[in-house]
């Protein structure tokens, strides 16, 4: 979750709410089930549960941030047959 905090901070997510959302994660337990077989109830650590509504919005809010520490490095990308895709921060166009 520490990426995600992260990311919740940079995108100026209200502090309650980035509050709630630890709460909600820090409690997450889970286990699997065989055909023979279930595991003993496990903490979530890394990563985020599917099924919660949020967290493909909390996914993709990492990437972005992922995204935005790679912008300035990368540069055109060759696609083949004479495309090429400007970086990433041409992209955007948001203003730092």
């Amino acid at each position: 979750m520490i990426h995600v905090q992260l990311a919740l901070r940079m995108c100026h997510v209200p502090e309650d709410i980035q509050v709630m959302l630890d709460d909600y994660f820090s409690g997450f337990r889970m286990r699997f089930p065989t055909n023979s077989y279930t595991t003993d109830w496990i903490n979530l650590e890394i990563g985020l549960a599917m099924g919660f509504t949020m967290s493909a919005i909390l996914f993709v809010i990492a990437m972005e941030v992922i995204l935005k520490a790679t912008e300035d490095s990368a540069g055109p990308a060759n696609l083949g047959g004479g495309c090429y895709m400007p970086p990433l921060k041409a992209l955007w166009m948001i203003p730092p």
